[in-house]
This record gives C-alpha cells, structure tokens and sequence, in this order.
C-alpha cells in the first residue's frame, strides 16, 4: 500500500452504527475487515485522540481533563510517516485536535474545519451569541483579534451562507477533493480527518432527521428539544422517554448525513487515482450515551456505550478479511499502520502498549482490553461555578475510573473505591452488578488493572494547562465546559 487515510467519526458508537445508518461503511466492511470488539481507551476526544495518536493508555500519555496537552515528548503516528517521506495532513473538526493541544506535529499542514478562511482567530462567539445584541457584542470584541478582514469572512459565512445542518463535513470533504485534485507531489500522504457531526448538539439536515425520527414526530419537535448534557447531568432540566427517543433518532441521522460525506471521501481518493493504493481506516473516537444508564453525553464513566466503537479497515492485507471478533483497541493503530505500509519507527512503537492487528501480525492477540477516566471533564468545580449546588450524583463523579474488559467480563474500579462487574455474556449492556457475588473474578480483574497500571491511589493527574478564551468559548458550545 501507498497511502494511509484514517477518519475518525467523532462520537461515534458501535451499536448504532450498521446497514440502516452507515451504509457506506458497511460496505467498506464488507469489502474490507470489521473489528467488531474494538475499544477505545477513554470515552472522550482529547485522551482518546493522545492514544490514536501515540499509541499509550491516558495515564501512560498524559493527556486528559486535568492536562489538556499531549507532551512534546511523545513520538506521534503523524511525525512517524513524515519522517518516512510521506506528505502529512490533518483535516480537524473538532477544537481539541489542534496545534494548542498539541496534535499538530508531524503534519504539513493541520486544517481547521470550523473555519471557512484559515485563521488563528475563531469566531465562534459571534455563531453563539442567541440574539442580535449578542452577535453585535462579540462582533465588535474579536473583528479585530487578529486580520478583520478574514474574520469578517468567517462571520459572514456562519452567519449567512454557511449551509444548514453540517457541521464542517462537507466543507472538509471538499477541501480534500481539492486537495487531491491540485497534488503534484510524487510522494505518498497520510491524510487524518475528524469528522465532528454525531457530536452534541445533533442537528442533521431535515430530510435525514426524518428518516429516523419515529413516525408520530416532527422534526420541529425534535430539534426544540434542549441538547445541554451537563445541564442534563445536574438535573437543571429533564428529558422524558419520548425526548431521549426523539434526540436517538436525530444522532442517528447524524451517523447516516456523515456515512454520505465518507461516501464523498472514497469517491474523490477514487477520482484522484488513489483508492486502490490507500489503506482506508474508519473509527468512531468514543461512543455516547442518549438515556442509556441515565446519562446524556459522554462524560463519569466507562459503559460499553462510550467504549465500543466501530472500527473498518479497507485497502491491502485487510480486503477481504471478513469480521473479527477479537478484542482490539484504538491506540493498536500505529503498529498496525505501521505494519502495513513497511515503516519501522522504533520510537513510536516502543513507547506504546499497542499491538498490531494487521492479519499476518506476530503480535500475541489480546485477551483483555483496558481505558481509563483520568479525570472529570469538565471538573465538579465548573459544574459548581455554572449550576451552584450540584446534585450528590453528580459529585460522586469526581473520581478516576479504570476498566478492564474481557470476552466474558468488565469491571470497573475508581479511586474513591467504587467498583462494578458486569457478565457481558449474559449481561451485554451492563445493567447488573454482580461484583458482589464474584468476589474472587473482582479480585483478579482488580488484580489485572493494577498489573497494567500503578494502584490508583498512586496515580496523581498532571497540572492543567491553561487555554486560549477563544478555545474555551468554542468547547462551551460542544457541551465540555
């Protein structure tokens, strides 16, 4: 293989994902191989990204809600492919994937999908702002931070012209097709690409809400519906069966508007002469809970929901290769990538706990998979200063979360001393807690996460890194802060 593309569909969790909403990606299954246990190592962007990106679990990266950096000290799978002659770029729509958290290095060029014109200035105060005074207000605060007239640009498109229900896809899409277009450049090229649309809040074109909603709904309905998880969480509003029914139907619309614009991505690689020589990877990041376990979001724990995520790889030793049931994780991607272009970056694979999954692969295949809640993200302390006093739920959640899963079991341990175990044979969605009457099993899968990582009252998360307003504003409006 040439070229190496990896999207990643953000937010994206297994279980909805399938013939009725990706039907492009389960075609590319089925010409492909499908990893049916694939995990991620954390239920959120940014930790889930540092392990795409490095290879290691968030503890062994260090990258999470108390640190939102990844280390200058970490060899990065964009840095391996630049150092081996491959043209690098990044496509992200998501704010945590920039050059502020640390995700630029080894790319050639890191691409901001919410920005119409490229600027270090974002705009997305004057997209927030609920009525004319406001937009007026940040107009005036930041038309000058930074070249006005590009900003001007920027709010004029969002304001204006940029088209309804998409949320940077298309955009993306096309800026790759052009791209690809415009190449003269003799070497191969790792494209990464974040596509951020079954992220909160789910606004899908009209025409595919109504393909999911249920028949009695209208998408004017659905879409009053308030999308606010972390007002969710602490009960400043509720939402009934119906809503949560009415908000599933619009997430998976979401799944399906974004499976078209993988459609598009395939059609131009194949347009620019490119497709039969790429190795072709789709993940979800994390998953998402829509009433599942009496969460919106995905944020204070470790269910399947948020963990098991879609995972294809289309394209040279894995066409054909059917579906896998094997238990893999994301941040096995470097050594997989790795493996199938012909790169031996000893950096990058040293410092990781990744395997490889490629099918001639010498790795041992694992027999447990293993994430980790750092820390609270956002932390109970935002929670308090934005909600005032927080249900007692909701503090309980201010603790680090370990999960070790295997092909019958998943147990879950936190600092304060929670524990759950759940037989995923019986028990798939992990509504029973049987840790007490399996003393023995909680013993050795407690056993397991401390033989992976140090004890978790050894574990101290790192100092926070400050960031831009800018930035803050814009992850408030994805529902982080």
């Amino acid at each position: 293989m040439r070229n190496v593309v990896c999207v990643v569909l953000d937010t994206a969790r297994a279980k909805s994902t399938g013939p009725e909403t990706t039907p492009t990606m389960t075609q590319l299954a089925a010409e492909g191989t499908t990893f049916e246990n694939a995990f991620a190592t954390a239920p959120w962007t940014l930790p889930s990204h540092a392990s795409i990106f490095t290879g290691t679990y968030p503890s062994e990266h260090g990258t999470h809600g108390g640190h939102t950096y990844l280390d200058d000290d970490l060899r990065t799978l964009p840095e391996a492919f630049a150092d081996a002659g491959y043209e690098t770029v990044g496509v992200s729509n998501n704010t945590w994937i920039t050059e502020e958290f640390g995700f630029d290095r080894g790319f050639d060029e890191l691409r901001k999908g919410w920005q119409y014109v490229q600027s270090d200035a974002d705009m997305g105060a004057v997209v927030r702002g609920e009525d004319l005074r406001e937009k007026l207000q940040a107009t005036r605060r930041r038309l000058f931070d930074g070249n006005p007239i590009v900003n001007a640009a920027n709010i004029l498109y969002s304001e204006l012209f940029q088209p309804a229900g998409d949320d940077g896809a298309d955009r993306s899409t096309t800026w790759i097709r052009n791209w690809l277009e415009g190449r003269d450049d003799d070497r191969p090229f790792f494209l990464f690409c974040n596509f951020i649309e079954p992220h909160v809040e789910y606004d899908p074109p009209k025409a595919y809400a109504e393909q999911f909603l249920p028949e009695d709904a209208s998408y004017e309905e659905a879409v009053a519906i308030r999308q606010d998880p972390r007002a969710y969480d602490c009960e400043d509003y509720t939402l009934s069966d119906r809503e949560f029914a009415l908000l599933r139907g619009l997430y998976r619309a979401e799944l399906a508007y974004v499976d078209d614009q993988l459609a598009e991505l395939r059609t131009a690689l194949e347009d620019a002469g490119e497709w039969t020589d790429t190795l072709f990877v789709v993940c979800g990041d994390h998953g998402e809970h829509v009433g599942e376990h009496g969460f919106f979001g995905h944020q204070y724990n470790l269910y399947d929901t948020l963990l098991n995520v879609p995972l294809v790889v289309h394209g040279g030793p894995f066409t054909d290769g059917g579906r896998r049931r094997d238990l893999v994780q994301l941040l096995d991607l470097p050594a997989t990538l790795l493996e199938s272009v012909g790169i031996d970056d000893l950096a990058l694979l040293e410092q990781g706990s990744g395997r490889s999954i490629h099918p001639q692969s010498a790795a041992e295949p694992r027999d447990a998979v293993f994430a980790e809640y750092v820390a609270p993200q956002p932390s109970i302390e935002r929670l308090e200063a934005r909600f005032g006093e927080i249900p007692d739920r909701v503090r309980a959640f201010d603790r680090r979360l370990r999960a070790v899963r295997t092909a019958k079991h998943k147990y879950v341990r936190g600092d304060d001393g929670f524990e759950r175990l759940h037989d995923i044979e019986s028990d798939p969605l992990e509504h029973v807690d049987i840790a007490a009457d399996g003393p023995e099993q909680v013993r050795a899968l407690r056993e397991r996460l401390e033989e992976r990582f140090e004890p978790l009252a050894d574990a101290e998360p790192a100092a926070a890194v400050e960031m831009r307003e800018g930035t803050k504003e814009r992850l408030a409006d994805l529902g982080y802060l």
